[in-house]
């Protein structure tokens, strides 16, 4: 059966910036397991050839220096590419949220809103999930027990728990 979004593949490839192409093909890339595979023999080679040869301190110093250039530019490489698919990720559920006809609108800019408007959204949903759970017990289908306690949020939870256990 053929992949439906394949027909997208080629259109996204040439609507996006050369680097941002290319980041994502570097993180693709640096995510395998063959990658982290060669990147620990590597490194076992070159400790291996450093007891061999006594630490040379330069040796020493090219290698400090690659780590540390290494790991600065794949902040930046998995930084770039977490950003792109979390923008991506929230049109689709802005889009979703749009089609929906009881959904509150407000939720759609809550990105950008000040961290009281976030908290209020959450003791709204909250709210709106306790009455569901009470709801539901009505019909005797299921029990909240509360949740685990130390959320960082602080914020009070509910763990809906099937009735038949």
């Amino acid at each position: 059966m053929p992949d439906p979004m394949a027909e997208f593949g080629p259109l996204e490839e040439t609507s996006r910036s050369f680097i941002s192409r290319w980041l994502s093909r570097l993180d693709r890339y640096a995510s395998r397991p063959l990658t982290a595979m060669i990147i620990i023999s590597g490194v076992g080679i070159w400790i291996v050839i450093s007891v061999a040869v006594g630490f040379p301190s330069r040796w020493e110093i090219v290698f400090q220096s690659l780590v540390a250039a290494l790991t600065l530019a794949m902040v930046f490489v998995i930084q770039h590419t977490q950003a792109r698919q979390q923008r991506a990720t929230q049109r689709k559920l802005d889009e979703i949220l749009l089609a929906m006809p009881t959904a509150d609108n407000s939720l759609l800019a809550l990105e950008h809103a000040s961290d009281q408007e976030l908290r209020d959204a959450g003791h709204q949903h909250r709210k709106a999930r306790r009455a569901a759970v009470e709801e539901g017990l009505g019909a005797g289908e299921t029990s909240p027990v509360p949740a685990e306690q130390g959320r960082s949020d602080g914020g009070e939870g509910w763990r809906v728990q099937s009735g038949q256990g």
